[in-house]
């Protein structure tokens, strides 16, 4: 009954949000599939049925799956995008020797035909009709045998084999770690279809987009192997490992060399597991009654490890929830796998070995991915940062939430990526596809980093009431409807009464940098008069202290003119005073202080450190 209910909870609140946007529609996906794992070849074989909704108002005559395991071979888009990148990923290159130098060779390059991925698509067809579909590189492209009309339904069915990997990237069999089988992106995955168009993009290296979707599952594996990842198990009691409900195991013929599991998903847009035959499985109960399922290697090195990271995983659900909203399954599992970490539908591969500040460190990031990637959605490929920033916030704010000692400011590091790239001539805007960066640094900066600060600088132009209410809201608001980076925007405006449409163009769109400096301080009769100049192109409103010989301090606030707006003092212990509007085409203002030059000691434009100035030199006057 509970899993009934939770699907049942999950789609009307779906239908409810998406009833508040007029004319808001999106494409809907039911899965069916029955795959067999060959675990001594890594091949597997698979039936795939597929119910498509065209909820748009277009007729549609083609349709695209994403084939992913076919970006590992050798001459593959993602092949020839590591050998020319000017700083490929680690883990994705081994370093030869050529003419004596140390070079960084694509692992990729060199697979041999047992050890690359592919996924092959045969007996293609649409309401039982055959129909042609043609792959081309990580696509798979169809024309449709009639087309799919407005508002509805079309049944696809087809046959596929695939290969699981060397490890490499996120997928792949036999990790560094020894994990057998990470099984991410391993299936024809329809590509998702809204008002943009199609989002077919080759997987060349960056994240994933996809359609909302149930999944009803049957994996056929040897019986030894121990399986976690997306939704919910339906057979517990044939399969044991930990699972069963009752305690009571229905016995296994002893013949079966294999189990099949049985797993369903509502309304996710992807579905990966992990397998070993050496996993640890252990449940514990978090937040709202969810079952935390943490699977790992039976090593004495870290199973201390992973049973010290299961009560800190329970507290970081509990204030993401707080911070966010609640997370809407009931179940979430941390799973040893994959390559590092990467967040997928209802569970998260990472590598389980290291400290245990590392270990939940990676934790801490990908659980919090479940809100922003798998609840919100956003297209990570167009707009990483909404989820790898926003992530990193939640990330960080979180993570400080729970210490003991909190940090003044958790988002220190963000700062320091931001100004490092920007200091290395290299950035380029954030509405970069995330496939067309020049380095995979300045992309990760660009997504992490100055995608937090964007939301980190909403605290200084908002408040930090009004910053966690615009999440709240827009979680609320925009929960599974692949928001965009507008949205994000409007919750703010909503929320604050500002108007932040210049925030959002020049931080996400431009390269446009903000540096304020303190021009000049001098004395006038008994007063001080002191002259502020706007040197970068981004314009900002100004909280600004001042410091007096006597240890007294006060401060000013200087509203920017086209936010509309004015901040509530962020420190209602220090005596504040709002001066006139400064509008962005004047390169300077000044104001007085009604005290002489002799008695100040010391003069800061933003003492928070929450605005990304550059040049944060000129920020400070001091006698």
């Amino acid at each position: 009954m509970r899993k009934l209910f939770l699907l049942s909870f999950i789609t009307l609140n779906f239908c409810a949000v998406s009833a508040q946007s007029t004319g808001y529609w999106q494409q809907h996906v039911d899965y069916k599939m029955d795959v067999t794992m060959n675990v001594k070849n890594y091949q597997y074989k698979g039936k795939q049925e597929l119910v498509y909704t065209n909820n748009s108002n277009d007729t549609l005559k083609k349709v695209f799956y994403h084939l992913y395991p076919n970006a590992f071979q050798p001459g593959s888009e993602m092949d020839a995008r590591i050998q020319t990148i000017k700083d490929p990923d680690a883990r994705m290159v081994n370093k030869i020797k050529l003419d004596g130098k140390d070079v960084k060779e694509s692992r990729i390059k060199n697979l041999k035909p047992n050890e690359i991925g592919f996924l092959n698509i045969t007996n293609f067809k649409q309401d039982g009709v055959n129909t042609d579909a043609k792959t081309v590189g990580t696509i798979l492209e169809v024309t449709l045998a009639k087309p799919i009309l407005p508002n509805s339904k079309t049944t696809f069915s087809l046959d596929f084999d695939g290969q699981v990997p060397v490890q490499i990237r996120r997928s792949g069999r036999n990790n560094a770690e020894g994990v057998a089988l990470s099984m991410a992106q391993w299936y024809p995955k329809m590509a998702e279809f809204d008002f943009e168009g199609w989002h077919a993009d080759p997987y060349i290296a960056r994240e994933f987009h996809g359609v909302w979707s149930n999944f009803d599952v049957k994996i056929t594996i040897d019986k030894d192997f121990i399986l976690g990842g997306t939704g919910y198990l339906q057979n517990k009691n044939e399969i044991g490992h930990g699972y069963q409900d009752s305690g009571v195991l229905v016995s296994i013929p002893k013949k079966s060399k294999t189990l099949t599991w049985h797993f369903t998903a509502p309304l996710v847009h992807d579905f990966t597991w992990a397998a070993d035959k050496e996993y640890i499985h252990d449940v514990v109960k978090g937040p709202n009654d969810v079952d935390l399922h943490f699977l790992y290697k039976n090593n004495p090195k870290f199973i201390e490890n992973w049973k010290n990271l299961q009560p800190k995983t329970v507290a970081l659900m509990k204030i993401y929830n707080e911070t966010v909203g609640d997370y809407p399954y009931k179940q979430y599992s941390v799973i040893q796998g994959g390559d590092g970490g990467m967040e997928y539908a209802m569970c998260t591969l990472i590598l389980g070995q290291g400290s245990f500040d590392g270990l939940v460190g990676v934790t801490a990031h990908e659980l919090a991915h479940s809100w922003f990637q798998h609840v919100l959605a956003s297209n990570e490929s167009k707009h990483g940062w909404m989820d790898e920033g926003f992530t990193s916030f939640l990330d960080d704010y979180g993570t400080n939430e729970i210490l003991e000692t909190k940090l003044e400011n958790p988002f220190i590091n963000a700062y320091k990526g931001y100004f490092s790239m920007v200091n290395s001539g290299k950035e380029l805007p954030q509405a970069t596809h995330a496939d067309r960066f020049d380095e995979n640094r300045v992309y990760s900066i660009t997504s992490y980093s100055k995608g937090e600060l964007f939301l980190t600088q909403l605290i200084y132009l908002i408040g930090k009431e009004n910053l966690l209410k615009t999440l709240k809201k827009y979680y609320k608001d925009f929960q599974f409807k692949h928001p965009t980076p507008n949205d994000i925007k409007r919750s703010a405006e909503r929320v604050s009464g500002a108007n932040l449409d210049w925030y959002l163009t020049d931080w996400t769109k431009t390269t446009n940098t903000i540096d304020y400096g303190i021009k000049e301080v001098k004395e006038n009769t008994n007063q001080t008069t002191v002259t502020l100049e706007r040197i970068g192109r981004m314009p900002m409103p100004i909280d600004l202290l001042v410091e007096y010989n006597d240890g007294t301090m006060e401060s000013f606030y200087i509203p920017l003119r086209m936010m509309s707006f004015e901040k509530e003092n962020p420190n209602s212990a220090v005596k504040r005073t709002v001066l006139n509007d400064w509008a962005w085409a004047f390169p300077t203002t000044e104001f007085s202080i009604a005290k002489p030059k002799n008695t100040i000691k010391k003069i800061t434009i933003d003492p928070s450190g929450l605005m990304a100035d550059v040049k944060p030199e000129n920020n400070v006057y001091k006698q």
